[in-house]
């Protein structure tokens, strides 16, 4: 298959919420970037995440091989919850990105998902 996408992402809305209706992890409040590399090459992937209040730590660095997808919790790379952040992906190859957000403050779950911004 011929690769599909862009070298560079960015989500500029982010959030984690504190609060979760449950401790079981998959119920937790999160949000995840999606990462889809539809080409023959492995995709080499830096996120860098940006705050309101101080300077991007170094970029997370992740490999996503060809033809595989990859979920990624921000929560999981180091993002704390309870502030606001955006972020930039970037690749050697094109992939797709996309961003979704479970919010369980209440049992009401609610799940937000959109494409990411590229030019």
């Amino acid at each position: 298959m011929d690769p599909i996408g862009k070298r560079r992402w960015a989500i500029a809305e982010g959030y984690i919420p504190k609060e979760s209706v449950s401790d079981d992890y998959a119920l937790r409040s999160h949000e995840t970037v999606c990462i889809l590399n539809a080409g023959e090459r492995e995709a080499n992937v830096a996120i860098t995440v940006f705050y309101t209040d101080r300077d991007p730590p170094p970029a997370h660095r992740v490999k996503v091989p060809p033809r595989r997808t990859l979920h990624l919790r921000f929560c999981d790379i180091g993002v704390p919850r309870g502030t606001d952040y955006a972020s930039v992906i970037e690749s050697d190859v094109p992939i797709v990105v996309q961003h979704t957000r479970l919010d369980s403050r209440r049992a009401e779950i609610s799940l937000l998902s959109t494409i990411a911004y590229t030019e």
